[in-house]
């Protein structure tokens, strides 16, 4: 029997034949019916590993998004490409380390600049997807590049509707305080005025979007929060908006305020997973969810320690939730070692198509791993972060980490909170894992003095960069 016989006899009976291509780890993926799934890509914003009740949380229920984890695979090593934000945006969009393009090496990016963005001749996700025949839209925080110059319309999303900056009010809209800020919130490149808690109206547009589907499309929404990042304001917090005097306020918040923060936002993700399942799209949409970066200073990171802007576990380890019931079955946990930039190749690979050869990816494509095809495998990773000077790489169950001219080896598999120094017992694995950084190093960008940074010498410089400097 011919391959063709054989592929045939696995989908007989249908007229058309869709046959996708075998990519990245050299083998065909399994086809549902010929179509192309529908993928939501959700992005939290500085949500730590263990704020979600499924990764461990005790002070509160995250319901919705325990059930997208029962329903699918959750994975208990996945990294975010950054310890900040729109750094780590860069990663994700493109399937490549950021520290490749200048605006990635912002971390994170400032305020308006017209040389400092993602270029819209780049391959993106959106960009890839929409040439495969998807429609594309983000809802939410752009974060890679201000207008004229840079945008989600110019990168390979059709719809946007959301912020092109960083942190923004949850009422407001605007990533500062006072008469003179304007709103940071747009349609497509249009300004516009909307009342209502970001969170939620966010949903909303998630939610309307698709309702008015039509089925000669599949779908790419990505639909990026802002929350739980600061300013701390739940939904019912309007009179606390009117009262900061910074959008960062070093004096507000408390766990109680956090909490309704992510209870808002898993209950505004259960408002769009609803709609789907009204329309009878559940079975063959991906819905992905994972965060930016590691939580921040109301976050539960528990065991691991540091936070954002640190490239200690806490600052880079993030949930990460895949569900696909046509697919992918449920109720897994997966120790597969998992990327930002990871996403780009394994949902090309879903919908049937290739990253573009101009632009090989970092990333991996782990499709056939999420599909119960192939067994996890080991991976090595590499981080820099200007902040204190900070490198790290992740090979197998090792860690590199040097931190203020401090250097570390640790064993993740038997030593997750980072605390037993190996480097004296392991002197040859130490030296190893550092000449391999010198080496991924020397092929990326190097970090001038020009490059901003989110932290100096450890402490966060929101006076000097806000509004504008807000991630």
């Amino acid at each position: 029997m011919t391959i063709n016989q054989k592929r045939r006899a696995v989908v007989g009976g249908l007229g058309t034949l869709a046959v996708l291509p075998a990519i990245a780890l050299g083998k065909a993926v399994r086809g549902s019916a010929g179509s192309k799934p529908n993928i939501i890509f959700i992005l939290a914003d500085d949500l730590g590993w263990a704020d979600l009740s499924v990764y461990g949380n005790t002070e509160f229920k995250t319901p919705n998004l325990d059930k997208l984890a029962a329903q699918g695979l959750r994975l208990t090593q996945h990294y975010s490409n950054s310890a900040v934000c729109s750094a780590t945006r860069f990663g994700l969009i493109t399937g490549r380390y950021q520290y490749r393009l200048r605006g990635g090496l912002e971390e994170p990016i400032a305020g308006a600049s017209d040389t400092i963005g993602l270029p819209p001749d780049h391959p993106t996700l959106p960009s890839l997807l929409k040439a495969a025949g998807y429609r594309t839209a983000l809802f939410g925080k752009w974060h890679l590049g201000s207008l004229p110059n840079f945008g989600p319309l110019k990168s390979g999303y059709e719809t946007f509707y959301g912020n092109y900056g960083g942190a923004i009010d949850y009422f407001t809209h605007k990533p500062g305080v006072g008469p003179n800020v304007k709103e940071d919130l747009y349609e497509g490149e249009t300004p516009v005025s909307e009342v209502g808690y970001y969170t939620d109206l966010l949903g909303d547009r998630a939610s309307g979007y698709i309702k008015k589907h039509s089925s000669d499309k599949p779908f790419f929404l990505s639909l990026h929060y802002t929350a739980p990042h600061w300013p701390w304001e739940g939904p019912k917090d309007e009179e606390v908006s009117k009262q900061i005097s910074n959008i960062f306020h070093y004096d507000g918040g408390d766990l109680a305020t956090y909490a309704k923060m992510v209870v808002a936002l898993d209950a505004s993700i259960g408002r769009v997973l609803k709609t789907l399942e009204q329309k009878g799209l559940a079975d063959n949409t991906i819905v992905i969810f994972t965060s930016d970066n590691g939580g921040e200073r109301f976050s539960k990171t528990w065991p691991f320690a540091g936070q954002k802007t640190e490239l200690l576990e806490g600052g880079i380890r993030v949930p990460g939730i895949v569900r696909w019931p046509a697919r992918i079955k449920a109720g897994q946990v997966s120790e597969q070692v998992a990327i930002s930039m990871d996403w780009l190749p394994t949902l090309l690979a879903a919908a049937g198509t290739e990253p573009a050869a101009s632009h090989p990816p970092d990333g991996k494509n782990l499709l056939p791993v999420l599909l119960g095809d192939e067994k996890p495998a080991e991976r090595t990773l590499f981080w820099r972060y200007k902040a204190n000077a900070q490198r790290a790489v992740r090979a197998g169950d090792w860690k590199y980490l040097k931190l203020n001219g401090n250097e570390f080896l640790f064993d993740l598999s038997k030593d997750q909170r980072e605390r037993a120094n190996l480097a004296r017992k392991h002197p040859d694995k130490l030296a190893d894992l550092k000449a391999q950084w010198e080496q991924w190093n020397t092929e990326m960008l190097p970090v001038t003095p020009e490059v901003r940074t989110h932290g100096v010498n450890g402490k966060v410089q929101a006076d000097k960069y806000a509004p504008e400097g807000t991630d």
